[in-house]
């Protein structure tokens, strides 16, 4: 028997019913926004063809889509992107969904240096690195990640957006020789063991775990980056660092101690301690 072709409206609607009973906020909205992912049109323009029969196949690949959000699947897992200042990215469980406030950080740094080689350390999407490409004026972007799945997903990401990375598999400043480069960007894994343990469900059961826990107080991988960037940093090159907005201060405290210049801490766009940037002294 031929396929029973359902309309865009009864799948919505059904959709949508399903990601309520879930709990999700807003299910219509999120339900559009599956749809037009899948179809590759906007989610305005739902409202546009909902009287529309689906092509074979489609409905059923919607129903599994929204049965995975309404499990509690990130909704960027689930539609397999994420915008990231004038990106839009592939993101899926291999790697840390790109937040608005780590825009930040990108900006932070071009505000202070936008030329020379920059290294985007712990990479992830390739979104901060590929962010710098893009708006800053660098000889060279390189990548690296200890993950080679997530510098998988960043050459993908390379690939799409055609900006031009080096991409390097090493942990943390290991793989950058020393004196090479001029600025260090870099989003570290920053929760503490009970913070991590205390995430709710939607990031802990399906983000990973390296990318957002460092050790027991939650420093490991930010200390690592202070101690050893300034080995791999030119005189006078700059560093970048999303932290807690708890322990900025502490941060900035640790870089002072090990004989960084002109630190500072600036806020996210919610207003919170986020980002501390400091400099490699030009006489050391």
């Amino acid at each position: 028997m031929p396929e029973t072709l359902l309309s865009l409206k009864s799948v919505l609607t059904e959709g949508s019913r399903r990601l309520a009973a879930a709990g999700i906020p807003d299910p219509r909205r999120e339900a559009s926004v599956i749809w037009a992912a899948f179809a590759g049109r906007t989610p305005g323009e739902s409202s546009l063809e909902r009287v529309q029969p689906l092509p074979p196949g489609e409905a059923a690949r919607l129903d599994a889509a929204f049965a995975r959000r309404a499990g509690g699947e990130p909704l960027a897992y689930v539609i397999g992107r994420a915008g990231f200042r004038h990106l839009d990215l592939l993101v899926d469980a291999r790697v840390l969904i790109p937040r608005p406030e780590t825009e930040g950080l990108v900006e932070g740094l071009l505000a202070r240096i936008r030329c020379g080689m920059v290294a985007d350390v712990g990479t992830g999407s390739g979104c901060i690195a590929l962010s710098l490409a893009s708006e800053g004026d660098f000889d060279e972007v390189i990548a690296t990640d200890r993950s080679a799945e997530a510098l998988e997903v960043a050459r993908l990401n390379q690939e799409a957006t055609g900006l031009p990375l080096r991409l390097i598999r090493g942990d943390l400043c290991s793989c950058l020789s020393d004196g090479s480069i001029d600025a260090i960007a870099s989003n570290p894994p920053y929760l503490s063991e009970p913070e991590y343990a205390a995430l709710g469900s939607s990031v802990r059961d399906w983000e990973p775990e390296a990318a957002l826990a460092s050790g027991p107080d939650g420093l490991a991988a930010t200390r690592a980056l202070l101690d050893d960037g300034r080995r791999a940093l030119r005189p006078g090159g700059w560093i970048a660092i999303e932290v807690d907005w708890t322990r900025a201060r502490v941060v900035a405290e640790h870089a002072l101690a090990l004989g960084w210049t002109d630190v500072a801490v600036e806020a996210d766009l919610f207003g919170r301690e986020r980002f501390v940037f400091a400099r490699r002294s030009a006489r050391s």
